[in-house]
C-alpha cells in the first residue's frame, strides 16, 4: 500500500514516453513519405522530359486506338495500334546507350568590337570502356544555339568542332552550357544532358581614339578652378595682405619690402580631375536603336580617353552607376547597358543624379538622343554641378555635326561616330 501514490505518476510517465515515441516514428515516415514522393516525382519529370510534342500526339492516337480496337473488336484498329506502339518502342530505343562526353569549351577571346567574330572550338572526348553511338550537340549562345552532329565515338577517341559566333549587335552573351541530345530519327524522344559551365562573351560597343589629343578641360595641374578663393593651392589668383593664420610660406617678400604691408599669395581653389560621364538611357529619346548604339560609342570612346588620361571616370545610367575603374571593365559594362523603363525619367533626371552623387565634379559629360527637345536639354543643363565644365552630346544619326551653346554647356550633334573626335576639337579650341 506504500508504493500506491508512486503509481499514477509512474503510468503518467510511461504514457508520456509512448506519446512521445509514437510523435517520432510518425514524424520519421513523414520525412520517409516525403523523400519518396520527391524522388518519384523527379523520377516522373525525368521519364516526361524526354517526350517530345510529336512523341505525345503519338501516344495519344496509340491509347485512342488500343480503346476503339478492343472495345468493338475492330481488328483493323487495333493493327493499327500495335503498329504505333511497336515505333514508339523501337523510337525509344535510341535513347539506350551513354553520352559520358568529356566536354571542353574553348573560345579563343571572350570580348570582341561589334561586327568581330568570336571564334571557339569544342572538344568532345569518350574517356570511358565502351563506344558512344552518334548524338547531336547543343551549343546556346544567347537567344540562339548551335547544333553539331557527333559520329560514333570509340574508347579514348576525341573529336573537336570549330564554330565562329558573328556579333552585329553589343551584348554580354552567354555561350554554354554544352547539351548532348540523344534522340530518334522521328523526334519523338529526346534525351538532354548539360555538361560544362557558360562562358559570357563580351560584345563591346565601337570606340574611336582621341589621338594626339586630350579631354583636358582642365588646364592646370590638378584640376579645374572654381570661383572660390583659398589661402593654398595652386593656381595663384592675387596679392592680400596678411591675416592672422596664414601660411608664412605664401608671402610674397618682394611686395611686402615695396609697400612696407605683409602681403601673401591667395590662390582658386581647384578640383580634381573627376570626368563623371551620364548616358540617357530613356528609350523615348532615342529614335532608333542605332542612335542608341551611337550614344553608348560616344561614351565608351571619352571614357577610354580620360581614363587614358589618367582621370578618375565615373559613368551613370538612370540605373546606376557602371563599373568604369579601368578601360576593360568600362567596356564590359556599356555592353551590358540596355533601355531603362520610362518612369526612371529621361536626360533631366539623370543630370540631377550626377549632379547628386558628384557634386563636385570637374568635368560633366551628358549623352541623349535626337529626340530631347531644347526645354529638356535646358533642365538638363541647369541641374549639372555648379561649377563644373559641361558637354553634351546629342547623338542624331545621319544628321550633319553642329555646335551650339545651351546656358554654360557646350552642345555638340554627331550623325557618326566619326564625327565625334573633330566635333570634340571644336569645341577644345
Amino acid at each position: 500500500m506504500t508504493t500506491a501514490p508512486h503509481a499514477a505518476p509512474d503510468e503518467a510517465a510511461a504514457s508520456a514516453a509512448t506519446a512521445h515515441a509514437d510523435a517520432a516514428a510518425q514524424a520519421s515516415w513523414r520525412e520517409v513519405a516525403a523523400y519518396l514522393w520527391g524522388r518519384g516525382l523527379a523520377g516522373v519529370r525525368r521519364v516526361v522530359g524526354v517526350v517530345r510534342p510529336t512523341g505525345w500526339v503519338l501516344i495519344g492516337t496509340a491509347a485512342v486506338l488500343w480503346i476503339v480496337g478492343l472495345r468493338f473488336g475492330w481488328r483493323e484498329v487495333t493493327v493499327a495500334a500495335v503498329v504505333v506502339t511497336a515505333v514508339l518502342i523501337l523510337c525509344l530505343l535510341f535513347l539506350i546507350g551513354r553520352t559520358t562526353y568529356d566536354v571542353s569549351l574553348d573560345l579563343a577571346r571572350t570580348r570582341v568590337v561589334v561586327g568581330e567574330r568570336a571564334v571557339g572550338a569544342l572538344t568532345l572526348a569518350n574517356s570511358g570502356q565502351r563506344a558512344i553511338l552518334p548524338s547531336r550537340v547543343v551549343l546556346p549562345v544567347g537567344p540562339g544555339r548551335g547544333v553539331f552532329g557527333i559520329r560514333h565515338l570509340t574508347p579514348g577517341e576525341a573529336v573537336e568542332e570549330l564554330f565562329a559566333i558573328p556579333t552585329t549587335r553589343r551584348a554580354v552573351l552567354p555561350v554554354g552550357p554544352v547539351s548532348i541530345v540523344r534522340g530518334d530519327p522521328l523526334g519523338l524522344f529526346e534525351r538532354v544532358d548539360s555538361r560544362d559551365e557558360p562562358v559570357d562573351l563580351y560584345v563591346h560597343p565601337r570606340t574611336v581614339r582621341f589621338d594626339g589629343q586630350s579631354l583636358g578641360f582642365v588646364r592646370d595641374l590638378e584640376g579645374m578652378t572654381s570661383r572660390e578663393l583659398t589661402r593654398d593651392d595652386i593656381a595663384f589668383h592675387a596679392l592680400s595682405e596678411y591675416q592672422p593664420g596664414d601660411d608664412l610660406r605664401h608671402v610674397h617678400w618682394r611686395s611686402t619690402a615695396r609697400t612696407g604691408t605683409l602681403m601673401v599669395r591667395t590662390y582658386e581653389q581647384t578640383r580634381r580631375s573627376h570626368f563623371v560621364m551620364g548616358l540617357s538611357s530613356h528609350p523615348a529619346e532615342y529614335a532608333d536603336p542605332d542612335e542608341f548604339e551611337l550614344a553608348v560609342s560616344a561614351i565608351g570612346s571619352l571614357g577610354l580617353r580620360a581614363l587614358r588620361d589618367s582621370y578618375r571616370v565615373d559613368v551613370r545610367t538612370q540605373s546606376g552607376r557602371l563599373r568604369s575603374d579601368t578601360q576593360k571593365h568600362l567596356l564590359d559594362a556599356l555592353a551590358g547597358v540596355e533601355h531603362t523603363r520610362p518612369r526612371e525619367g529621361g536626360a533631366a533626371a539623370l543630370a540631377g543624379a550626377v549632379a547628386a552623387a558628384a557634386p563636385a565634379a570637374s568635368i560633366v559629360v551628358l549623352a541623349c538622343g535626337s529626340r530631347v527637345t531644347a526645354a529638356e536639354l535646358q533642365a538638363a543643363v541647369s541641374r549639372m554641378p555648379l561649377g563644373s565644365r559641361a558637354l553634351v552630346v546629342v547623338a542624331a544619326r545621319g544628321e550633319e555635326p553642329g555646335r551650339r551653346r545651351i546656358g554654360e554647356a557646350d552642345v555638340i550633334t554627331i550623325g557618326a561616330l566619326e564625327h565625334l573626335a573633330p566635333s570634340l576639337r571644336r569645341v577644345l579650341g
